[in-house]
């Protein structure tokens, strides 16, 4: 018999790198990272659309997988990454130091993450994405899931999602500016890698301690802000419209939340900046990471941190100081433009430390580009709080008008720079657990009585520490081996969940593709588009014999095909009945994906043509799914839809709504909000059962007309899936995309089968999941697939008054199966503050959750209520909380002056900017307003203000920008009188990219960027290419970067001002212009203010 194993020890069997790997372990899979990178330059993301099936090459190895000329040797020799770093080899597992408790490791079966072979012939990818090995799992038919195990609520949280790096389509963006200023509050995301996008600066007005920094116009608002968090008795000063800039610079952050009250114009000291380049151990953590080959993981080598305060920049959460001066805003003509709140521009990268001498430390915007160092906290990048002090009281709550609320995104991506996520392995007997409310053990669990008790932060229980896991008290009160135990010293942990964690052995790897072959998808190239995509990444699937696949194509029947091997060709077999529809020979539909790549490759080239002469318009979209679901009922997986056609006959059959939602929503009828709501149940309970067997169902809306999205995005949404649409589709240009998504779809970092339960200290409570999944119980949420792009949001109400000064505890647990085949928890931990002063909320608010919730909010009140009172409720919130500030907290007592809270200044801003934005707009089409409030179910933080505040640059200047480090410039205002007729421009939500074109622009320039001599010639279906000059070469970098910021393979459209119809389309997009979507921004500040004073009156 084996000799027993520590609790919260390494095993021996859990090391696969080892023992072999899971039984689907391919060795020869796992590529040289560093090998690989030398393939960097045959990348070139901007090519030509793919050729159809059977017109190109076959595509090249998958990442992760090296060329055949690698030796496997080399190969083994490399270290594992972390399971969740973005591209660059990132740092090896953490090694624990001699004389600790045995070590804590990264899972094995894990490709490293290194750079992508070349991408498929005449594709234009992201780049490689991270290799996925297969799932593991038991027999080919399993009974029902089920969730956590009957022994407790479920609460177990599986590890972290499943190895792989995003894309080098998605690389980090460079390093930012010299030095360590830090950006206004919320500048514009630049939604970087790992959640947390590098800020592209605007110009403009910008609050700040000192001058403008260089190629920033305007003056500055306000004195710079204080540090984090201000003593008892210190009120936080609001930014106010001032007639010069102040040059008092505040601490830069890792200041420490209890820096006491702010007094005079001195700025507090900061602990010493960090170096990036060589993260070593942490303070008091033996897990200390070894240097990097090759120096910094992604980029250039990022410019050394200063290691005394020099001159830093604001710090967000504070008002400004005392001496300040104020200007009236009582008409828009008194206001200077260059003074009022916009978003600024970024410098260098910072650590972050999630807690600073034991108490939580603010964490930085989401448009900064920070490491963060987990010293207690979970990373920012995982779990968000909307305000960073929980109020003692509801009524404190109320009073302030914010919204209480987390943010989680368990799998974001991390900072290839940040220590990996360790794993503990607790044996048999699985993860110490309050007995009372099943928490899991965590940092801010209290030990007494010499280590053999344990007081849990969650509940207050005190409960009997297991004998085997006891150890002495420090003269701290600490665990001695607190240090050496990542579930002790980390806000983020994985554990190895036991078999009571599973009713069944985990599901295999299931791909399921189906296709519609209607006559309107093969007349526009959709279902040839496609079969080309769905071709191309077979090679990305993951290997091994745990690997499946079907197809299935329809139209107003269902064609499935029989793959067997033993075929000389695949076999079709067609089922006519939509009404009451089956699945023939279920063993034969879904193959090892290992027996019938050959045939299914043929059967993808051979599909366009099969169904070329077809003349059915019909679609029975809902029976076809239904007939897939049927499939993989046993077994569960991803089954990706591609429609193109509204679905017309079978089941779940509807009827176009189009007509009367434009008519009445132009004329602002109170009923037109029910377009927007599924046309019946059916869809809806299909997908509900769906979820209960671990399918996700996503969907690729191909189409050039009116689908009822409302209707059919029901099922992704409740399976944990998502939507992607190309309205209106062109065979030109968007196959490219249609590959991009579908290869990052299946390749990024998943789970599958989770369950996710959230936990909090006494006194709060949750209140509401909100995102996509399906819930059956009030506690918890099922999501057969979760992903690192996919974010939910978890409001909290009170249940009982809090204790001022005590700290308030959040901890996430996430139970899933790995890519690999692995049950896992992954625990979320977070312990923040509790304050009685309404001043600390407001210096502690976080914009940019509490500007996604809001935003979520707005979403899901769309289909409910009439467009107009939606925007009214936003802009009542945003007035709400100001107010608030202005009367309780402001001390300036003259009314003619419009005071914002340091924290939340661009609130005015962004809240104009969704009001006019896409989803609340009077005159969209009722298609686009649907997949808005689809995509904004499950958006992570950084990308919510960036999808309604786009970034925008000068493509004209890009030359002048040599001395730039950022890739991408400092951005631009959205208002017109910031474009010129010379000019072209570009302008990117995170989904689409418009390049707008003036009227007199140079031709030299058009010749460099487009190859023509006049806009007359460019065509409307655009392309970018890349052309032999240094503008067009920078062009394509900047493009292709923010493509790896956003995680999103963006679709360019060209709008020139002499077309009125792109004319629109880029116009509706200044969104801090006067129009027919609202006020001007200045209009906007204006009428605040008068509501404001209206309500202090």
């Amino acid at each position: 018999m084996a000799a027993p194993v520590p609790p919260g020890a390494y095993r021996p069997n859990n090391n696969q790198q080892n023992s072999g790997g899971p039984p689907n372990f391919v060795p020869g899979s796992q590529g040289n990272p560093n090998s690989l990178a030398a393939n960097m330059q045959n990348l070139n993301i901007n090519r030509p659309p793919p050729p159809m099936p059977g017109s190109g090459p076959r595509p090249s190895p998958p990442f992760g997988q090296s060329p055949q000329s690698f030796p496997q040797q080399q190969q083994q020799q490399q270290p594992r990454p972390s399971p969740m770093a973005r591209p660059g080899p990132p740092p090896p597992a953490a090694m624990a130091r001699p004389g600790g408790p045995p070590q804590v490791s990264q899972p094995g079966g894990f490709p490293p993450v290194g750079r992508p072979v070349a991408p498929p012939s005449n594709q234009p990818p992201f780049g490689g994405r991270p290799s996925t090995g297969p799932l593991v799992g038991g027999g080919s038919s399993f009974p029902q899931p089920g969730g956590f195990p009957a022994s407790g609520p479920p609460g177990g949280v599986p590890s972290g999602p499943p190895s792989g790096a995003r894309p080098i389509g998605f690389g980090s963006p460079p390093p930012m500016g010299p030095g360590m200023s830090m950006p206004p509050p919320s500048g514009m995301p630049g939604g970087p890698l790992s959640n947390g996008p590098p800020p592209s600066g605007m110009h403009g007005g910008h609050l700040s301690n000192g001058p403008p920094p260089s190629g920033m116009p305007g003056g500055t608002l306000s004195n710079g802000p204080p540090p984090p968090m201000m003593g008892p008795g210190a009120f936080p000063r609001g930014s106010q419209f001032t007639s010069g800039p102040m040059m008092a610079p505040p601490p830069p952050y890792g200041q420490p939340p209890n820096a006491g009250p702010f007094t005079g114009n001195s700025p507090l000291s900061s602990p010493p900046a960090h170096s990036i380049p060589a993260p070593t151990n942490f303070p008091g953590v033996p897990y200390g990471r070894p240097p990097m080959p090759g120096g910094f993981p992604y980029g250039a080598p990022p410019q050394q941190l200063p290691s005394a305060p020099g001159t830093p920049g604001s710090i967000y959460g504070m008002g400004p100081m005392q001496n300040q001066s104020m200007t009236s805003v009582s008409s828009p003509s008194k206001i200077d433009l260059n003074q009022i709140p916009r978003p600024g521009s970024s410098s260098s990268p910072i650590v972050y430390e999630t807690r600073v001498e034991n108490k939580a430390n603010p964490p930085p915007p989401t448009t900064v580009d920070y490491i963060t160092r987990d010293t207690g906290n979970s990373s920012p990048r995982y779990m968000r709080c909307t305000i960073n002090q929980i109020p003692c009281t509801v009524d404190l709550l109320s009073t302030s008008g914010m919204q209480l609320a987390l943010i989680v995104q368990p799998m974001a991506l991390s900072h290839p720079s940040e220590e990996p996520i360790q794993v503990v392995d607790f044996g048999e007997s699985g993860p110490v657990r309050c007995s009372r409310c099943k928490g899991y053990v965590n940092p801010f669990m209290k030990f007494i009585d010499q280590g053999r008790k344990f007081i849990c932060n969650l509940c207050g229980y005190t409960d009997e520490t297991p004998r085997d896991y006891q150890c002495n008290l420090g003269p701290d009160g600490r665990r001695r081996d607190a240090d050496e135990r990542p579930e002790l010293c980390r806000g983020t942990v994985d554990f190895v969940a036991t078999k009571e964690y599973m009713v069944r052995d985990p599901m295999p790897a299931v791909y399921f593709f189906l296709i519609d072959v209607s006559m309107n998808a093969i007349q526009t190239g959709a279902t040839a588009a496609a079969c080309s995509a769905i071709q191309q990444v077979l090679s990305d699937l993951p290997e091994g014999p745990r690997t499946f696949v079907g197809i299935a194509t329809f139209d107003s029947t269902i064609h499935f095909y029989n793959l067997k091997r033993a075929l000389q060709q695949p076999l079709m077999l067609i089922v006519p009945d939509v009404q009451d529809v089956y699945t023939p020979l279920e063993t034969d539909v879904i193959v090892q994906l290992s027996e019938c790549r050959q045939h299914l490759e043929i059967l993808l080239e051979s599909i366009p043509t099969m169904f070329q002469e077809s003349k059915s318009p019909e679609s029975a979209f809902g029976a076809a799914v239904k007939a897939a679901f049927l499939a993989m009922k046993s077994t569960g997986g991803k089954l990706m839809v591609f429609q193109s056609v509204l679905p017309s006959v079978g089941i779940g059959a509807l009827s176009s709504r189009e007509a009367d939602g434009r008519a009445n929503a132009s004329a602002g009828e109170k009923e037109a909000h029910k377009l927007l709501q599924p046309a019946d149940k059916t869809l809806r309970t299909m997908a509900i059962e769906f979820a209960e067997y671990q399918v996700c169902v996503d969907l690729f809306i191909t189409t050039q007309a009116y689908v009822d999205m409302a209707s059919i995005s029901e099922i992704p949404r409740t399976t944990g899936g998502q939507v992607y649409c190309y309205y209106p589709f062109s065979a030109l240009s968007d196959p490219p995309k249609l590959y991009n998504d579908l290869r990052w779809n299946i390749t990024r970092p998943q789970g599958f089968e989770a369950v996710m339960r959230v936990r909090c200290s006494q006194g709060i409570q949750v209140q509401e999941y909100s995102g996509n999944f399906c819930k059956r119980i009030p506690t918890d949420i099922d999501l057969p697939a979760i992903d690192c792009d996919k974010a939910i949001m978890v409001t909290l109400k009170h249940d009982d008054k809090l204790q001022d000064g005590a700290e308030c505890g959040f901890q996430c647990a996430l139970l899933y199966t790995t890519i690999s085949g692995e049950r896992r928890i992954r625990v979320l931990n977070l312990s923040i503050p509790c304050t009685n002063m309404l001043s600390n909320l407001f210096r502690s608010a976080d914009l940019d959750s509490q500007f996604a919730c809001m935003l979520k909010q707005a979403a899901n009140e769309i289909p409910s209520k009439a467009l107009p009172l939606v925007k009214e409720q936003a802009t009542n919130d945003c007035i709400t909380i100001l107010h608030s500030y202005r009367k309780f907290c402001a001390t300036v007592t003259s009314t003619g002056q419009l005071i914002l809270p340091e924290a939340l200044k661009l609130l005015p801003l962004y809240t104009l900017a969704l009001t006019k934005g896409v989803g609340l707009r009077m005159d969209g089409r009722i298609d686009d307003r649907s997949f808005w409030i689809n995509h904004v179910s499950s958006l992570s933080t950084p990308l919510a203000i960036p999808l309604v505040y786009p970034r925008m640059i000068a493509v004209h200047d890009l030359d002048a920008n040599d001395n730039e480090e950022n890739v991408v410039p400092c951005s631009i205002p959205l208002q017109s009188e910031h474009l010129s007729d010379e000019g072209v421009y570009f302008l990117e939500n995170g989904e689409d990219g418009l390049i707008y074109i003036g009227e007199s622009v140079n031709s030299d320039i058009l010749q460099k960027l487009f190859n023509v001599r006049s806009a007359a010639e460019l065509p409307s279906q655009y392309v970018l290419q890349k052309y032999d000059n240094q503008l067009s070469k920078k062009f394509n970098d900047v493009v292709n970067e923010i493509r790896r910021q956003r995680s999103s393979y963006l679709r360019i459209k060209l709008c020139k001002k002499g077309d009125p119809a792109g004319n629109m389309l880029f116009q509706s997009y200044m969104v801090e212009d006067r129009g027919s979507g609202g006020a001007s921004y200045v209009d906007f500040l204006v009428s605040v203010h008068r509501q404001i004073q209206h309500k202090l009156n």
